[in-house]
């Protein structure tokens, strides 16, 4: 009776440590493709949330593109036509932040605007 007894807390002690870890095990990265053409990202707005990890895949289809958003630290040089580029976006700060296309593609350069809204 006792090594019953024994058996069932250490059964309890595994099945109490593999749910703990399970809790605490990292999240499946989202990813989001951004495409980039002139002169205009699509989609141009996305919304993610707090501490939520993000991958961006940045592709152009037509010229060398980029993509910058200050406040979130991210900056993506230099996409050229056919390539795409992944980033991690930050999400620990709600908020909503506003990029732009970080690499000159024409005269319709300055309407490339993407916006990332980060909620609770």
């Amino acid at each position: 009776m006792k090594m019953n007894t024994i058996r069932m807390s250490i059964v309890a002690a595994v099945l109490f440590s593999s749910a703990s870890l399970l809790d605490g095990r990292a999240q499946s990265t989202r990813r989001i493709e951004v495409v980039a053409s002139r002169f205009s990202f699509e989609p141009n707005e996305i919304t993610v949330k707090k501490g939520e990890p993000v991958t961006l895949s940045l592709r152009s289809t037509d010229v060398t593109h980029g993509l910058s958003i200050e406040q979130l630290h991210l900056r993506v040089e230099e996409v050229h036509k056919g390539q795409s580029t992944d980033t991690l976006l930050s999400t620990a700060t709600a908020g909503t932040f506003e990029g732009k296309c970080a690499h000159f593609c024409g005269k319709g350069h300055g309407s490339m605007v993407f916006t990332v809204h980060v909620v609770e």
